[in-house]
This record gives structure tokens, sequence and C-alpha cells, in this order.
């Protein structure tokens, strides 16, 4: 017989384990990791330990990506609180720059909005290309990767510094902005992370911002 059909027997027979005991606990098999001979009893102990130390690894995995999930949705919730009470776009744009780089501890910060009319002396309101509103209006989802366009570079200043970017759509309805995430840190904003609060960010964003259009 073949292993495959001796491992379907056994499966198919369950009662063989009871029949046939004393020739169980007569079969010796290697050790999983120093080669030696072991009753058969004692590698199906190691295999239902090592499972169960994978099974921790894993409990311990989610219980820090909930702790993290919670701290980030605390931090969000005060960013939320404070963009509603901001009184002008003075205000929003400082809280918006000022939660993320204290609360979030995102370094660089900087962002644009379009489409609403309003007089405000900053950069943040300043005029932008038709190539930024491309860019923004492209965007499924938030961009995170190590290189942006380089008129997005220059809203930094000296950017040669800088090793990863997030670009954040500012959108409701229609987009009205783009807020630009940057860090001296490459895996801060690596490809494969995840966008969704990224995405919600954005979103806050342009609800806080239409209240004064």
């Amino acid at each position: 017989m073949k292993s495959d059909e001796v491992a379907q027997f056994l499966q198919e027979n369950p009662k063989f384990s009871e029949e046939y005991a004393d020739l169980l606990s007569s079969i010796y098999v290697p050790h999983p990791h120093d080669g030696r001979a072991i009753p058969i009893g004692e590698r199906q102990l190691i295999t239902l330990r090592e499972k169960n130390r994978m099974l921790e690894t894993k409990l311990r995995e989610l219980l820090k990506f909930g702790e993290e999930n919670d701290s980030i949705s605390e931090k969000m919730h005060r960013l939320t609180l404070a963009l509603l009470r901001a009184r002008s776009l003075e205000a929003l744009a400082y809280v918006l720059e000022s939660s993320l780089r204290d609360d979030f501890e995102v370094p660089h910060v900087a962002f644009r909005v379009w489409g609403m009319g309003v007089g405000v002396d900053l950069p943040e309101f300043s005029e932008v290309s038709d190539s930024v509103i491309e860019i923004a209006d492209s965007l499924v989802q938030p961009y995170c990767g190590l290189h942006i366009a380089s008129e997005l570079l220059s809203w930094f200043g000296d950017s040669d510094h800088l090793k990863s970017f997030s670009l954040v759509p500012i959108r409701n309805e229609l987009t009205i902005g783009l807020l630009v995430l940057a860090s001296e840190d490459s895996q801060r904003f690596a490809p494969d992370i995840g966008t969704l609060y990224l995405k919600r960010l954005g979103e806050e964003v342009a609800a806080a911002l239409t209240r004064f259009a």
C-alpha cells in the first residue's frame, strides 16, 4: 500500500486505533527536530504543542492589531471633533496639520484645496495645476509608495530626505483637494499598507471643508 492509501484507510476506519491500541503504542517514528525515534503518541503530543504555539502566536497578533486599530480609531475621533470645532479655514488647516504631526506622528503634511470659491491667503488654498487635479481625480483609493510627482514634492520645500509618501484625495461626491503625507522612513507609507483610515481621513477633511464653501 502507498502512504496516501494508508492515510485514507485510517481516516475511513477510526476504530482501528481502538482495536490495535497495543500495536500503535509500539510504533516508533522519527522526532521532527532531532531525528531520534519516539513513540507515535509522543509525536502526536509534539504536533499538538506546535499547533498550540502557532495558535497562541496568531492570537497575540490579533490582539496587537486590535489594540492598534483601537488606538487609531481614538485618534481619528479626536481629529474629527477638532475639525468640527474649527471656526475658520485657517483654524482647520492648523488643526489638520498639527493633529497629523503630533497625534499620528506624521512628520510632514501638505495639502491643497480647490474649487471652493474662498479667498484665503494660505498656500493650502492657492491655485494648483491641472496635473495635480488629474492626479487627485484618478485616485480610486489613497496611494502609498516611494515616488510622487515633482510638483507635489515642491509643496514640502527641501524634499531630498523624504522617502515614502501617501496621497489622500479630499473627496465627498467631488474631489476638492489632495492631502500629501510624507516621511523619512521608507516603510512608513509602503505600498502594501492598509488605506482604510487614510480614505476616511480624506472624507472627514472634505466634510469639514464644505462647511466653509
